[in-house]
């Protein structure tokens, strides 16, 4: 019975494939929605950009990323000699001097690692810089779709072990953050808005870390019974809990770490003097 979608026999067909394939609707237009799809992937692409631009600069400036007792995200653990000496925080000299370049870029491939790799990210770069499809109901341009099962994407696959990775991270941030509760002269039992600035980034840093889709399934995943692991299964419904706002946790971390640096490298540079309250 026809349908009215059915196009005429000597109707020219657009090229490539997915919403223009031959068993599909013969729909005309590119899309049919009205709304401004578009707003969406070009925020997304330009939250993503702003994020690489800042922390490509701050990475490779090598200056101003540690003001007792403050140490950036992006440089701890610091793992090469030509780090600035931090009393009793991450100096871990396991490269020699013949590391002459910013002892960032030896730790930030693990937490940029598991961002890259993460489910969600995947989702927002492919959809803000590949138009991998652009929207919902909006066709992707390129004329054939091979997903992830080939080279480099078949990459993303190392994900899992990212996530071992980032765990680690985290608790080194947290040490860091434990670290913050100092003054300059490295006294216990004070608080500057530093230590708030740190002790935010850490919640949404372990926030975002338990909500991955790994954890989820490495804490729950392959159970037949829940009834016989009651410890698991409570542990699954907390990180499940978190896994639905995984989004969030991705934007909220990623923006949060940003301003723990840039809180540091204020301080550090001169520019702003961390209030203490007590």
């Amino acid at each position: 019975m026809a349908t009215g979608t059915e196009p005429p026999a000597t109707e020219d067909r657009p090229p490539g494939a997915g919403v223009h394939a031959p068993s599909r609707a013969a729909i005309r237009a590119p899309h049919l929605r009205t709304d401004r799809w578009w707003l969406a992937p070009a925020a997304t692409a330009a939250g993503l950009l702003a994020f690489v631009v800042y922390s490509t600069w701050r990475a490779f400036a090598n200056a101003d990323y540690y003001a007792a007792p403050y140490v950036s995200p992006f440089y701890s653990p610091c793992l090469a000699e030509n780090c600035e000496p931090m009393r009793s925080g991450p100096n871990w000299e396991l490269f020699g001097t013949w590391w002459g370049i910013s002892p960032a870029i030896i730790i930030l491939i693990f937490p940029l690692g598991f961002r890259l790799t993460c489910y969600y990210y995947r989702k927002a770069y492919y959809r803000g810089f590949w138009a991998s499809p652009p929207a919902c109901a909006v066709a992707e341009p390129h004329k054939k779709y091979t997903g992830e099962t080939r080279f480099p994407l078949i990459l993303q696959n190392v994900h899992r072990y990212f996530f071992y990775a980032a765990l680690l991270v985290a608790l080194i941030l947290a040490y860091d953050t434990v670290l913050a509760f100092r003054d300059e002269h490295y006294a216990w039992g004070h608080m500057g808005l530093g230590s708030l600035v740190f002790l935010a980034n850490i919640v949404l840093i372990w926030a975002y870390t338990l909500s991955c889709h790994s954890c989820r399934h490495i804490v729950g995943g392959k159970l037949k019974h829940f009834s016989r692991h009651p410890v698991r299964y409570r542990m699954w419904q907390f990180v499940g809990k978190l896994n639905a706002r995984h989004m969030q946790l991705a934007w909220a971390s990623l923006v949060s770490v940003a301003l723990a640096d840039f809180y540091v490298y204020l301080v550090a540079s001169g520019a702003f003097d961390d209030p203490r309250f007590f």
